[in-house]
């Protein structure tokens, strides 16, 4: 087990690491080095030898990493050894994009559930998921063990949705409600993605 003290700005590259050196395995590569996998990425391959430093050592100095290698290492560290069973709350349009999209069985991740609280969607199909009743979010996903969830419901039912992920056993919640949930990051993760605010990041640097 690693630390959890880990800064999370390293955890927050290794999957851009994975990603990139399943894309170079995929190309016929079967070794790289920092400065490559650096050069790929435009970080120094300085960054690159310090994060994977935290986790041990990998490779030998001067012979550089086999991919297939660094590619388990990083799975392993990143818990994805498996395939995660993952709940979405909200069967808007952003909720049944998020359920029919295809590539998320691909790296490591399965929409089993997904719910809403509007009686027109109840009961309805998406691909191969029945959206359910979110008030019975609770029983259903501590029934199904399920420990992640992504919440893409309003802002105004937000806090309350992800007190019941909580009370369900949920671990790990990835919000796109444009709201700061207020949960025991002891107990959850939670991460916020919210287009508009990356959008107002990006406009400081435009002319």
């Amino acid at each position: 087990m690693y630390s959890k003290n880990i800064p999370k700005i390293i955890i927050a590259r290794l999957p851009i690491y994975l990603e990139t050196l399943e894309m170079m395995h995929k190309e016929g590569i079967r070794k790289t080095s920092s400065k490559e996998l650096g050069n790929r990425l435009g970080i120094t391959a300085a960054q690159i030898r310090k994060d994977l430093s935290q986790f041990g050592e990998f490779g030998k100095q001067g012979t550089g990493y086999p991919i297939d290698t660094l590619i388990c290492e990083l799975k392993g560290i990143l818990n994805l050894n498996h395939v995660w069973d993952v709940a979405v709350i909200g069967a808007g349009r952003l909720g049944l994009a998020i359920a029919q999209y295809p590539e998320f069985i691909h790296r490591g991740f399965h929409i089993t559930l997904i719910f809403d609280n509007d009686p027109e969607l109840i009961n309805t199909r998406v691909g191969d998921l029945t959206i359910q009743d979110s008030t019975h979010l609770v029983e259903i996903i501590k029934k199904s063990n399920i420990k992640i969830a992504m919440l893409t419901v309003p802002a105004s039912s937000a806090q309350k949705v992800a007190e019941e992920l909580v009370k369900a056993g949920v671990q790990a919640i990835l919000s796109y409600a444009p709201v700061t949930l207020n949960l025991p990051t002891d107990s959850v993760q939670v991460l916020h993605i919210d287009p508009v605010k990356q959008l107002q990041q990006m406009t400081f640097f435009l002319d």
